[in-house]
């Protein structure tokens, strides 16, 4: 169902909008949740590792589908707010044929460079032969990854963000049963981790294309609208290429950080993996919410309702700071259980190093979901200069001092430390952004 979020108390339209969005990208990350929980479980440390391993440089080419994600929704969302359902169907289309030519670029650098990445980062030779199988899976799956974002990107613009929950719900549990079933049933080993996620992730782009194409039906536009237009196409860009630049940038970030990580040897590996993926779950979730902030920005921008960004921004932190408090207490007091779901040995180094990383991060949830609001606001305005400064001040301060303090009597835990100070200097720019935006002389 499309909802215009021009009308109605802000608070109560973004948590009927946001909600479904955040059960969305839990589903969602419980496709590397699988994988992980399984090669850790039903295989091994070493496949715990391995795919951990490659889940670094996967994000590489997540982060170009989710920037189109991005650039789709923005556009198709200002477009809709203003009623120009002609042209708001031209940007969907746009989207689409953009995106495609970007994913067959994507696959092309995937098949031909992954050696070289896994190389790039120090992959340790016992993990290279798993991390190369699971990531020459993983490419050729790229186009189910790139369409289904472009489709959940349609209906978020559309103010439909419930059609997306249900297809990952479904989705996302049979990928869980996939993966147990080709590992412990047929033996595949880190291959039926792969090709069970490959599948799963297929099917789902499928049903989201079918159903985008029948809702786009739905909506009235007048004559027949045009299949390609550049002017969108640049409209598009300036959003789409900044969030790519954005994402990829802390993609080859994290990579940095995997190499120094990886001379720390398999357990430390193993546990940053665990521990990563239960902390991206949360980063993840409340960059979703904050798409969704971006969704409800621009809907008001093409309605020219300043107003209601603001009251926007007040009860998107106000949400994003209620789900931050019980993630916060999990992670600090049952973290342990939580690891446990990857790791066999409660005892040994990997759980030491997994329950050390959430200790250190999940204080700091309050501060990067802060910032990850006032940029959802910023990006929904297509004030893309002022997001990426306070993007790249957190991804150089984590990188850089990630580097140094491991060098020092920290070792592996001054990485860990590095995380806070990028996310608290980089809150404090995207809020002072945000307090100077367009909106600013409505106060």
């Amino acid at each position: 169902m499309n909802k215009d979020l021009t009308v109605g108390k802000p608070e109560t339209v973004l948590w009927q909008f946001c909600l479904p969005l955040f059960g969305s990208i839990i589903f969602q990350q419980l496709y590397n949740i699988a994988d992980s929980l399984v090669a850790g479980k039903f295989i091994g440390e070493n496949a715990l590792a391995a795919v951990g391993n490659s889940y670094e440089i996967t994000l590489i080419f997540i982060a170009f589908a989710f920037g189109c994600n991005i650039g789709c929704s923005v556009i198709v969302s200002r477009y809709f707010g203003a009623k120009q359902y002609r042209t708001m169907k031209t940007a969907v289309t746009t989207s689409l044929i953009s995106s495609g030519f970007v994913c067959i670029a994507l696959m092309l650098t995937g098949l031909l460079f992954c050696d070289s990445l896994l190389q790039l980062i120090h992959t340790p030779q016992e993990l290279f032969a798993d991390s190369k199988l699971y990531l020459d899976i993983y490419v050729w799956g790229l186009p189910f990854v790139f369409f289904y974002n472009i489709a959940t990107g349609i209906f978020s613009a559309l103010g439909d963000s419930r059609t997306p929950f249900w297809f990952l719900a479904v989705s996302s549990t049979v990928n869980i049963g996939m993966d147990v079933w080709f590992v412990a049933g047929f033996g595949m080993g880190v291959a039926g981790v792969a090709w069970a996620t490959f599948l799963c992730q297929g099917v789902s782009c499928v049903l989201a294309l079918v159903f985008v194409a029948r809702r786009l039906r739905s909506i009235p536009s007048g004559e027949r609208s045009a299949l390609f237009s550049w002017k969108i196409c640049g409209n598009f860009a300036r959003v789409a290429v900044p969030s790519i630049l954005q994402q990829s940038f802390i993609s080859v970030g994290n990579i940095i950080i995997q190499s120094v990580i990886n001379g720390f040897g398999p357990s430390v590996m193993a546990g940053y993996s665990a521990a990563i993926k239960l902390n991206n779950l949360v980063i993840t979730s409340f960059t979703t919410l904050a798409n969704g902030i971006s969704n409800y920005t621009s809907q008001n921008l093409g309605a020219g309702e300043l107003d209601r960004i603001r009251g926007g921004f007040r009860a998107g932190i106000k949400m994003v700071w209620m789900l931050s408090l019980p993630l916060v207490l999990l992670y600090v007091l049952g973290g342990r259980l939580a690891l446990q779901l990857f790791i066999s040995d409660p005892t040994g180094e990997a759980m030491h190093t997994g329950m050390m990383i959430l200790r250190i991060l999940a204080p700091f949830y309050f501060v990067i979901s802060t910032k990850l609001v006032a940029d959802g606001v910023l990006r929904g305005a297509s004030l893309m200069g002022r997001f990426m400064v306070s993007t790249f001040t957190d991804l150089i301060l984590r990188v850089v001092l990630a580097i140094v303090f491991s060098t020092t009597a920290l070792g592996a835990t001054g990485i860990w430390c590095a995380w806070p100070i990028g996310w608290t200097t980089a809150a404090v720019l995207s809020v002072f952004f945000y307090r100077n935006g367009p909106w600013k002389k409505r106060d």
